[in-house]
């Protein structure tokens, strides 16, 4: 076995040429049975293989920086650089994190999640390198999928234009979670359809030497060649348009292919774009015949592709089948998601409407603008959209869809803690950001029931933007419908109060039970909205109890618990104790949700001891 041999990237480049096939075929085998213990991202892993390796015969990644665009594909990288063996911990809690994180690996120039700025990220670092003089290599490693993003275009249109020298790798599968949509996927699909000419370009280059524009044939050349080229081909490439070095398309599976140009790209000393074609899934038939389903998987049997544990009805797919069914109802329903058609649970939606139904790709704030534009001219759009990813849209939110008071409404998806992938994808922040918004109703449904309830009523009774937030998963034990008052009472009690919203009622209700035992009357309210929130709502409610607790898995500051204090002071109903339960300041890792919960005493436990607690301290 040449992979147990590999223990750092410098036994890559040590390995005889011949040993490299070999060594693709162990990394893809190694891919297939750790991921199908533990989960996580196959496909995308099984499609770099060959590309990752090949980066580490050429460069130094403890030195030269290479940065990962969402990251996904990093798992190859990690298993070259020292970390092969704590794969059988991968995306658990205190285990090796599923993306590139710097506090695990030198290696790791950079952290990674959302898509797009890998470009940017590296542009900096070329910058500060020719500020500071020194000398090493930056790579950002960019998909298909991440052109979508608009950042990327930021990123490329001055990278370009800056003559640092840098590479950006392309690695074009021709899908990203969803097959790729717009003009770019189709661009990159041209291109493919040209063979590299790269063999020629190089040679005549280095005709010319190292610094080849100095030489007055060269230019001469190079102006005809570029005419010549516009008036043949006028789209030309893009990135030559944006003052990059083009080389590809490239099969990204020919490993000595990948070596030979990637040392050319380093040598050229310019912005280059190294367009590499992948097959997503590579080397395991059930993830080239089905990416999507293995570009994020749970644990499978290698043998069948088959998951170990199917999934039930969760939030996302209630939330999907519902709007379906409001779809038939209004026609002006349409669905928007960013390159997550499945995740949202708009799969059925897309299949039934797919004249309402669009995909915008990797690109959130764009989505959130064209919604607005959309429900100016009268339509009811729902986007349905990852609380993380959200977040990229939060001007769009204030400037184009808040301040005309448009109805939009937000299915916002894995709100709260969502576990394996980490604090990139958390999503604890939209419970901050969205209620703080002028005009915003946000729903908080804590059961499949009350989905389907506030989802109808954020599009049929509700005007101007509504989100209806929820999380990863399914429910829990509480699986009533509370209706839509703003706040209810759930339990009766005496000595304390427990406030949440969501399902992590199910938390404070299964507190309230064990502080009984303890002899502690503890009631429960519950907030079905957390915005607008009104004192003279909630100060009939509150009162009759000396403490006060408010569970939350959303950051400390601006949290709902700060805000309803603050109501509750204004109405002369101020709690004697206030005890906040949330994160604080601090992001959370990768681990199952039950474990996170437990970490930040955000679970039943965590509430019992802290009102027990207080309740001691007091003494």
């Amino acid at each position: 076995m040449i992979l147990e041999n590999i223990h750092s990237p410098e036994d890559v480049k040590a390995l005889p040429s011949e040993d490299l096939p070999v060594l693709c075929g162990e990394l893809r085998s190694f891919l297939i049975n750790s991921v199908s213990k533990t989960g996580g991202h196959l496909a995308s892993n099984l499609g770099t293989v060959e590309l990752t390796v090949a980066i580490h015969r050429v460069f130094d990644t403890a030195q030269d920086r290479l940065v990962f665009d969402v990251g996904h594909q990093c798992y190859v990288h990690k298993a070259l650089t020292g970390r092969r063996e704590l794969f059988s911990t991968l995306r658990q809690f205190g285990g090796l994190s599923g993306f590139p994180k710097p506090y695990e690996s030198e290696h790791d120039a950079f952290i990674a999640g959302h898509a797009s700025n890998s470009v940017s990220v590296a542009l900096g670092m070329a910058r500060a390198r020719t500020l500071e003089n020194k000398d090493y290599s930056v790579l950002a490693l960019i998909g298909d999928g991440a052109l979508t993003g608009g950042l990327a275009y930021e990123g490329l249109n001055n990278a370009g234009a800056s003559k640092e020298p840098m590479i950006v790798i392309l690695n074009d599968n021709g899908m990203s979670i969803n097959p790729n949509v717009g003009a770019m996927s189709k661009h990159l699909g041209h291109l493919r359809t040209k063979p590299a000419y790269y063999h020629f370009k190089k040679w005549y280059r280095n005709l010319f030497g190292k610094e080849p524009m100095d030489n007055g044939l060269y230019r001469f050349n190079h102006r005809l060649k570029t005419s010549m080229k516009r008036s043949f081909w006028p789209s030309s490439t893009l990135f030559e348009d944006m003052g990059f070095t083009y080389l590809g398309p490239i099969d990204g599976h020919d490993l000595d292919r990948l070596c030979h140009v990637l040392q050319w790209a380093k040598e050229l000393r310019c912005p280059v774009v190294v367009h590499v074609n992948t097959v997503k899934g590579k080397g395991y038939s059930f993830a080239e015949h089905n990416p999507g389903k293995f570009h994020g998987i749970g644990p499978f049997d290698p043998e069948t592709g088959l998951l170990k544990k199917s999934g039930g009805e969760n939030f996302s797919s209630v939330f999907g089948k519902t709007l379906t069914d409001c779809a038939a109802q209004d026609e002006r329903i349409c669905a928007v998601t960013a390159a997550m058609e499945d995740g949202t649970g708009l799969t059925a939606f897309a299949k039934k409407y797919p004249k309402r139904f669009f995909d915008v790709g990797i690109a959130e704030g764009h989505g959130a603008a064209m919604s607005a534009g959309m429900a100016k001219q009268g339509l009811i759009p729902v986007f349905a959209v990852y609380s993380s990813f959200l977040q990229r849209s939060f001007d769009m939110l204030i400037h184009d869809i808040s301040l005309q008071q448009l109805h939009v409404v937000l299915g916002v998806d894995r709100a709260g803690l969502v576990g394996a992938d980490g604090e990139t994808h958390h999503g604890c922040f939209d419970a901050l950001f969205l209620s703080e918004i002028p005009g915003f109703t946000v729903f908080c449904p804590a059961s499949f029931a009350e989905t389907r309830t506030m989802l109808r009523t954020a599009l049929f009774d509700c005007t101007g933007p509504v989100a209806v937030r929820y999380p990863r998963g399914g429910e829990g034990d509480y699986r009533d419908d509370a209706g839509l008052r703003p706040i209810v009472r759930l339990r009766e009690g005496t000595d304390v109060t427990l406030l949440s919203y969501g399902v992590l009622i199910n938390e404070v209700l299964s507190a309230a039970e064990m502080l009984a035992k303890k002899g502690i009357s503890a009631e429960v309210l519950k907030l079905n909205r957390i915005s607008p929130l009104s004192g003279k709502e909630l100060a009939p409610f509150f009162g009759e109890t000396k403490y006060l607790l408010v569970l939350e898995d959303c950051f400390g500051a601006g949290c709902v618990g700060q805000r309803v204090a603050a109501l509750l002071a204004q109405e002369g109903k101020a709690p004697q104790k206030l005890i906040l339960k949330n994160l604080g300041k601090t992001f959370a890792p990768e681990g199952t949700i039950a474990q996170l919960r437990r970490s930040f005493g955000l679970d039943a436990e965590g509430v019992m001891q802290a009102v027990t607690e207080a309740m001691d301290h007091e003494q």
